[in-house]
């Protein structure tokens, strides 16, 4: 058998294993028989490790079928219940579609998987109908395992000439691929970042793809879900990284409350953590009144910091130097929110802190310096004029623009700036540049003695500011603003100095790092969080 095959890129055999199984997974998205034949062909030829082959094509199925899955599930109901729908679709035969749905699905689903044109419709039922996810994502890797392993098995006793029946259907598969994610990201972005009529916005919305930090999470992440995937078949165990922080809900992987972690940091360091308290009520006026209560107790002064409890990636973080700023704020607020004093820094750093559980000390992993972007006016053109001739700013400009709000037509006086960003949080538009330099054995044993105070927790980022980078050097002042866990980053893998594979080196690393720590609890009794429960949060 030749080492080339049909469906894969020229030379594939030569490459890396990991980048192998991304490739293959990748492919499945468009064509899930060729690239799972030709992958079981090269195994069995010697020119592909079989583990690498099958994990690749088995998860890259299965992950496919999810995301179709939730595509259907995030719209489908929805869209049933809309008026126009009704009409052809009975309410009535839509309940009981679900109800029989719910009986029959397992061997609607595994039946789906072994007969030809009938998956991606039993999927899209399956969403809509509100089939439970859990069980959907068991059923269906089971039926994937089978398909692929069964694919794999037979592919032995196979003519390699064979593969040349597969060449019509799918050479060029791996073109495909990126045409479509072209064309996914051009239906995506294009209407909300481009303008009709604006040559600049057009180059600055061009110009974002040839950054990768600026890359859609969606289509940054995918390698990283590869890998926690591959790192979740090394340790046996989808949810590891929960046990990494016995001391957190779900190890800080997902629907932990950023309030309780700044209330544990408070007991232990009061000295070192800006102060956060629950603002309760159901109506705005309720918040309003506990808003203001917590203000006397505390001696909460303008500005402050209001937020939701429960939230990722900067969204909803509000800088509050009037009431009504806080008025308009927690009038669109939704679910627990928390008010926090305000750190005024200026300079703020996210430090990204780890120990093994038998470990005596822990350590520094990395340090991320955050700049706060700003524009300065020249007395003629408005706010958002500057941040559009702005090299960089442009490139988050309708993030900024909806931030600003009216601020956006206002002419700023020559030499006067504006902050285009409060939330040190490079989604929101910070920049964040590698300050791992900054390191000193005095920084490293204060962030050690605050983390060993902490009851369960090993690993994570701290969002910390500070007056000067010498008082960061020094061990403080600080104060902690934000303490995240297992699933926080080491972000200052976004410095655009940094190339595309070394922001990944810095991701892989560090949840290989995760579960390992994940691993270390185990072995001493902590049990990780249920996949059914993860799932649930």
């Amino acid at each position: 058998m030749t080492p080339s095959s049909p469906g894969l890129p020229l030379g594939f055999h030569e490459w890396m294993p990991g980048l192998q199984g991304m490739t293959l997974a990748l492919l499945t998205f468009v064509q899930e028989d060729v690239p799972t034949f030709s992958a079981a062909l090269l195994s069995a030829g010697g020119h592909l490790s079989w583990q690498t082959g099958f994990l690749g094509c088995f998860l890259g199925i299965w992950m496919g079928d999810l995301l179709l899955y939730l595509v259907a599930r995030g719209v489908g109901p929805s869209l049933l219940q809309r008026a126009w729908v009704s009409r052809w679709c009975d309410p009535d035969l839509v309940a009981r579609s679900e109800r029989w749905l719910d009986e029959k699905g397992t061997w609607v689903l595994l039946t789906s998987r072994f007969v030809p044109g009938t998956r991606l419709a039993t999927y899209v039922a399956a969403g809509c109908l509100r089939f439970p996810l859990a069980r959907f994502a068991l059923v269906t890797g089971g039926a994937v395992l089978a398909w692929t392993g069964g694919i794999f098995l037979v592919a032995t006793r196979l003519d390699p000439t064979w593969l040349q029946r597969l060449q019509h259907g799918a050479g060029g598969a791996w073109r495909l691929i990126l045409a479509g994610l072209i064309l996914a990201a051009l239906v995506a972005w294009g209407p909300r970042h481009l303008p009709r009529g604006s040559g600049v916005r057009l180059r600055a919305w061009c110009l974002r793809w040839t950054r990768w930090e600026f890359w859609p999470a969606w289509l940054f992440y995918f390698p990283v879900a590869f890998w926690y995937l591959l790192l979740a078949c090394r340790y046996r165990s989808l949810t590891l990284p929960a046990a990494a922080n016995p001391g957190i809900f779900t190890g800080g992987l997902v629907g932990e409350s950023k309030l309780a972690m700044l209330e544990a940091l408070h007991r232990t360091s009061p000295e070192r953590t800006a102060k956060a308290c629950r603002i309760e009520g159901a109506t705005l006026e309720e918040r309003m009144a506990c808003l203001a209560t917590l203000r006397l107790h505390h001696g909460l002064t303008y500005p402050f910091i209001l937020k939701p409890d429960v939230g990722q990636r900067g969204m909803g973080v509000k800088l509050i130097r009037d009431e009504t700023q806080a008025r308009d704020c927690l009038r669109q607020a939704r679910g627990a929110w928390m008010v926090q004093r305000y750190a005024p820094g200026p300079c703020e750093f996210g430090v990204f802190y780890a120990r093994f559980p038998r470990e005596p000390q822990g350590r520094i992993v990395a340090i991320t310096e955050k700049v706060f972007p700003f524009v300065t006016g020249d007395g003629s053109r408005t706010v958002e004029a500057l941040v559009w001739a702005d090299d960089r700013a442009r490139l988050m400009a309708p993030t900024y623009l909806k931030r600003l709000g009216h601020r956006r037509s206002e002419v700023l006086p020559e030499g006067a700036t504006l902050k285009l960003v409060e939330a040190g949080n490079h989604a929101q538009g910070c920049i964040f540049r590698d300050g791992t330099c900054h390191r000193t054995p005095a920084l490293e044993a204060c962030i050690d003695r605050v983390s060993r105070r902490l009851d369960g927790f090993f690993v994570g980022r701290y969002d910390l500011r500070c007056a000067s980078v010498e008082d960061l050097r020094n061990g403080g002042p600080f104060q902690i603003i934000e303490l995240n866990g297992a699933a926080s980053e080491v972000t200052n893998l976004y410095d655009a100095r940094h190339s595309l594979w070394t922001a990944y080196g810095m991701l892989f690393r560090q949840w290989h790092l995760v579960f390992a720590i994940g691993a270390g609890n185990r072995s001493l009794g902590t049990s990780p969080t249920s996949l059914k429960d993860l799932l649930r949060a």
